[in-house]
C-alpha cells in the first residue's frame, strides 16, 4: 500500500482518479434529483395575504439606573 501521493504506482492514481470521478457524479445526480419537482404534489408559488406591515419612525431607548426613558 503506497501511503505517499508523490512514490504511488499508476494503480493508486487510477483508484484516487476513479473515486473522485464516482463522488463527483453522485454529487450532481443528488442535486439533480432534489432540483426535480413535481407539480401535482409540490407547491412552487407563494402567496402573501393580509396586511402591509411599514416601518414607523426609528425610536431611539436608553435605559439609566433602572428607569427606561424613551
Amino acid at each position: 500500500m503506497n501511503h505517499s501521493l508523490v512514490g504511488a504506482d499508476r494503480n493508486t492514481h487510477f483508484k484516487i482518479i476513479a473515486v473522485a470521478l464516482v463522488s463527483a457524479f453522485a454529487l450532481v445526480l443528488v442535486g439533480l434529483i432534489a432540483r426535480m419537482d413535481n407539480s401535482a404534489t409540490a407547491t412552487t408559488q407563494l402567496y402573501a395575504n393580509g396586511p402591509v406591515l411599514k416601518a414607523g419612525k426609528s425610536m431611539t431607548v436608553a435605559t439609566r439606573d433602572g428607569s427606561t426613558v424613551r
